[in-house]
């Protein structure tokens, strides 16, 4: 199939002149006549390289190649340039342009930039390719997690991570909400630029003013000196703040202005600084209770929830734990120079059922300790024992096998019961000794979670 090009001018003989070139190399040429049928064009029909001029009339080549990062990434843009407009177009080529010609077209260069740019653009499809491959296999960015909670996640960090909004990152403790923000960092525009991440309920009351806005030399006692605050040391980076519901709502009052007008005023300062800083925030509550409580005010909450994404807490989504487990084992493997090959079963079945309440967090925490006490070998229960000696954890508490060998939960079966009235009695008494946790009691069952719905069902249960 040949290489799909667009040559983009309004001068129709400098147009017609380049297609005829480039039909006669072999190329499938199109050719627009300004910048808005352009990018019609390459949304209908995906070119591999884009040539444009770079002064047209309704859509100049400026705005056209931003606005080909959005409808068509994969395509490589070349600029077409008269003398005095050299400097717009490096501009243009900071914006992501591949490579700039100047009028009249050089067309031995021409013929050697093509391939090139049509590499460049391959590569990007290639990249976005095995990006999207691995985030089926393993996760997105450092996030660790294939299953449909996951999935929903990562399509969300997708779309909103090349825009500038706002971004409102809500979930438990422990889920994970600052490696969201880097994610959402490391795939914007912004990712060469600062990441800055500020945790709100770490600082006192009485420092975090100055800790957000930066202050000037004698603003207060013990100012010595003029210091920056974070969102200048964000400037066209990103700014995360997490346990925003912990600011008081005269900070927040303060927060929302700059998030309203970009511009910062130091502590004790006159001067007001533009900022270009994209805001991501966090909280541990759920923020609808927080307005309801105050914590939160509702003028900030609506300018930050532009997009809003929840994390799943880990125990909603268990299938994403053996990969979990794989991924910290081999990160403290690298980290602690040990060759651990992984966990047996009983640690296995142990690490899947526990609760976690304190979400990825801890089940990390008890791996990276794991693997210190291991030394070779696999990972066993005796390694996520606590080291008081006491159970550990709730990870560290092996599965009983069998209903019966839990104390005090012994079912003893008369003779003359049916096998559907015991399987009944045993089921029943097994979810009782697990909580009511239907899927640690499937597993103790040695039953599918599907199989155990249908057989409360059966028994008239929820």
């Amino acid at each position: 199939m040949s290489l799909k090009i667009l040559v983009v001018d309004d001068e129709t003989a400098a147009r017609r002149g380049l297609v005829s070139l480039l039909s006669g190399w072999g190329y499938a040429v199109e050719e627009a006549a300004d910048g808005q049928e352009a990018l019609e064009k390459a949304v209908a029909g995906l070119p591999s390289v884009v040539i444009t001029d770079l002064v047209m009339p309704r859509l100049d080549g400026h705005a056209l190649l931003k606005a080909l990062r959005e409808e068509a990434p994969f395509a490589a843009v070349i600029l077409l340039t008269g003398q005095g407009s050299i400097e717009t177009a490096v501009a243009a080529m900071k914006d992501g342009a591949y490579d700039y010609l100047t009028k009249p077209v050089e067309v031995a260069r021409l013929k050697l930039l093509i391939p090139k740019a049509a590499s460049s653009s391959e590569a990007l499809r290639e990249v976005a390719l095995l990006r999207r491959q691995l985030r089926q296999v393993m996760g997105m960015g450092r996030l660790v997690g294939t299953g449909p909670a996951m999935q929903a996640l990562y399509r969300m960090i997708e779309m909103a991570a090349p825009t500038p909004a706002p971004v409102l990152i809500s979930g438990e403790s422990g889920t994970g909400k600052e490696l969201v923000a880097r994610t959402i960092h490391e795939l914007s525009p912004r990712a060469q630029a600062p990441f800055v991440a500020v945790n709100c309920a770490a600082i006192p009351e009485t420092l975090l003013e100055s800790e957000i806005f930066g202050h000037e030399k004698g603003a207060f006692t013990g100012a010595l000196e003029r210091r920056a605050g974070c969102f200048e040391l964000a400037h066209q980076g990103t700014l995360f703040l997490d346990e925003i519901a912990e600011m008081n709502p005269a900070m927040q009052a303060k927060f929302l202005r700059i998030l309203e007008t970009s511009v910062v005023r130091r502590l004790g300062g006159r001067a007001e600084v533009k900022m270009d800083v994209r805001v991501l925030a966090a909280t541990n509550k759920d923020p609808q209770k927080a307005l309801r409580d105050g914590t939160l005010r509702e003028d900030l909450y609506y300018r930050l929830n532009v997009v809003s994404l929840a994390l799943p807490p880990l125990r909603d989504r268990r299938e994403d734990i053996p990969l979990l487990i794989q991924a910290f084992v081999e990160e403290f493997n690298a980290k602690y120079d040990r060759r651990i090959g992984g966990v047996d079963q009983a640690a296995q079945a142990a690490l899947e059922a526990a609760p976690w309440p304190g979400n990825v967090r801890e089940l990390r925490n008890t791996l990276e300790r794991a693997v210190i006490v291991c030394g070779e070998g696999r990972i066993g229960l005796r390694h996520l024992a606590d080291p008081s000696g006491s159970a550990s954890p709730r990870a560290a508490a092996p599965l009983p096998e069998h209903p019966s060998a839990v104390s005090g939960n012994d079912l003893a079966v008369p003779i003359g019961t049916s096998l559907d009235e015991a399987e009944k009695q045993l089921i029943l008494r097994t979810l009782a000794a697990q909580d009511n946790n239907k899927t640690r009691a499937a597993q103790v069952l040695g039953i599918s979670l599907k199989t155990l719905h249908n057989k409360l069902k059966a028994y008239g249960g929820p």
